[in-house]
């Protein structure tokens, strides 16, 4: 094989001429896209890194904002449980001091019958008392048997009517 120099002469003064005019027109904008091509990818990795960053901030806050309605719920339940139970004391002390009024409205109302049936009692003891003295006065007292009758029947009397 023999080497053509003139070839070789040729293919370098082309392709010296085509590297020219590649760099001159080509390269300098092939390497600006591939320059604005790395930078939209920096770019684009800065923003899923802030995002992810933004994400792990409001996935805290959220968990944050959780834990306190939790609290503010537990706190909720005790307030209630609280109210709750000094409603059922006051209903219980209300309910006491309404039965005791009515145990002493009730023992006053006794104590009231009972005073009552005492004086009409007295009453009847002292009609019957006038009525046995009027008989005896009327009748002559000779044996203390007839005494003796006489206070039987007042007490029979005075038995059967209470």
């Amino acid at each position: 094989m023999e080497i053509v120099w003139t070839n070789i002469l040729f293919s370098i003064v082309a392709f010296g001429i085509l590297y020219f005019l590649l760099s001159k027109y080509a390269f300098s904008k092939l390497f600006a896209v591939m320059e604005k091509r790395r930078e939209l990818v920096m770019q684009q990795m800065d923003e899923a890194a802030k995002t992810r960053e933004q994400a792990v901030a409001y996935v805290e806050e959220q968990k944050q904002a959780l834990n306190s309605a939790r609290q503010e719920a537990q706190q909720i339940i005790q307030q209630s449980q609280i109210t709750s139970n000094q409603q059922v004391e006051q209903a219980l002390a209300q309910a006491k001091v309404e039965a005791a009024r009515v145990k002493e409205e009730a023992v006053r109302d006794i104590e009231n019958e009972k005073n009552k049936a005492v004086e009409e009692l007295r009453s009847e003891i002292g009609t019957a008392s006038v009525r046995i003295a009027s008989k005896l006065l009327k009748k002559e007292v000779s044996a203390s048997s007839e005494q003796e009758q006489l206070v039987n029947q007042y007490l029979n009397e005075v038995g059967g009517r209470s």
